[in-house]
């Protein structure tokens, strides 16, 4: 009897002690309020009066160190409230939270989809509160594209081919209501980004891990029978696929980092609605941003000779092909190393993130259209990619 009246509290102080554990285990977001000077003007009125009231912000995290974390943007208070790391107190229940190196993050209806390079899964959560939904496992998956109720995930994962024992890419299709596999067709090699024009995907083969042999192709899938119906050549390691509003595609190579530049390909349908290669220019561009009739980007092109980046920012009128000075660039000094840009589809403001040293906390930074500082806050490490949370505004 002794034992008995030593052994309960000494199991209900156990208990206790592991309760403590457990809570302590939820990492809580961090908030920072950002200055008024946030809020502008609208310059483009909004189509059907969607608005953006926020925006997503997947920071990679080094590859290794299972830190890739989900950033908030609030826009829809006043002045503006930036939240850091919201995945893992939304979910507590999530194991290892997000996973390892977020490779990209979009919305489509009512979810949110990030793409978990390293952990092999695409985590899909509810858009306005980030609630975790489910998941899709994909094996070393890239990037993501919606049509039609369906989402496609590139992957660098197929069966295995020469030269070298490497593997093919694939395109999984996923019902977005149900997040299962449905369908899947093979690629070229290493494919990256992918864009929907007229029933067609666009997928660029990148070849990147088959240096020097990389890939110079893209796939062209007929989404109604999802096939590869052709491949076409352009330059060497593709990488962005985005469309614009005329329906032509804009599609960056990265070169061989030696003697090949990366360029800007300019593609338009001809009168049978094949794509054709109608401008090529000599620009290292490293991410991009559409809105309207204006491509945003910027360029950070890497030298194996010089062992050194070159960067740049520019504008181009996707109607004329005209390049323009972007006049954000006045605010190179204040970023050490782009990662990534967004853009306002309303005011215009420029959303410019930077990974700094790639092993500590990244910057996002606000620009007027003008050009100058609003703000900047400090982020995850690594911000690489974002999408606007959008909804229908009041007539």
């Amino acid at each position: 009897m002794k034992k008995s009246r030593f052994l309960l509290p000494l199991l209900l102080m156990a208990m206790l002690q592991f309760s403590c554990r457990t809570d302590d285990e939820i990492i809580y977001s961090e908030q920072e309020t950002l200055p008024d000077t946030v809020k502008t003007d609208t310059i483009v009125p909004p189509a059907e009066r969607w608005q953006p009231v926020g925006m997503y912000v997947l920071c990679e995290g080094n590859m290794g160190s299972n830190k890739c974390t989900l950033d908030y943007l609030d826009l829809s208070v006043n002045p503006p409230v930036y939240n850091r790391n919201i995945y893992s107190e939304r979910n507590p229940q999530a194991v290892k939270e997000l996973g390892d190196v977020g490779n990209d993050v979009e919305i489509y209806g009512s979810r949110l989809w990030m793409v978990i390079n390293c952990s092999n899964k695409v985590e899909v959560a509810t858009a306005d509160d980030c609630r975790r939904l489910g998941k899709i496992d994909i094996a070393n998956c890239r990037s993501l594209a919606f049509h039609d109720g369906y989402a496609y995930v590139s992957s660098f994962y197929g069966p295995l081919l020469d030269p070298e024992d490497l593997e093919v890419g694939t395109i999984f299709k996923i019902d977005t209501l149900t997040l299962q596999k449905v369908d899947s067709v093979f690629v070229g090699w290493q494919p990256e980004e992918m864009a929907v024009v007229d029933g067609k995907l666009y997928v660029a083969n990148s070849g990147g891990y088959r240096d020097p042999d990389y890939d110079h192709t893209l796939s062209i899938i007929d989404l109604e029978t999802f096939r590869e119906e052709r491949r076409m050549d352009i330059g060497l390691n593709p990488h962005r696929v985005r469309a614009d509003r005329q329906g032509k595609l804009w599609v960056t190579t990265r070169g061989d980092y030696y003697t090949i530049p990366p360029r800007l390909y300019c593609l338009k349908p001809d009168e049978k609605g094949n794509m054709q290669v109608d401008n090529v220019m000599d620009l290292a561009v490293s991410d991009l941003c559409i809105v309207g009739d204006s491509l945003y980007f910027y360029g950070s092109q890497w030298s194996e000779i010089t062992m050194s980046n070159t960067v740049g920012y520019g504008i181009i009128n996707t109607s004329t092909q005209e390049l323009h000075d972007a006049p954000f660039a006045s605010q190179l000094p204040r970023i050490q190393m782009p990662y990534a840009i967004m853009v306002h589809p309303d005011t215009r403001d420029v959303f410019l993130m930077d990974a700094k040293n790639y092993v500590s906390s990244g910057e996002l930074f606000c620009l007027s259209p003008d050009g100058v500082l609003k703000w900047s806050v400090k982020t995850g490490d690594i911000p690489g990619h974002a999408c606007f949370l959008m909804r229908r505004t009041e007539e």
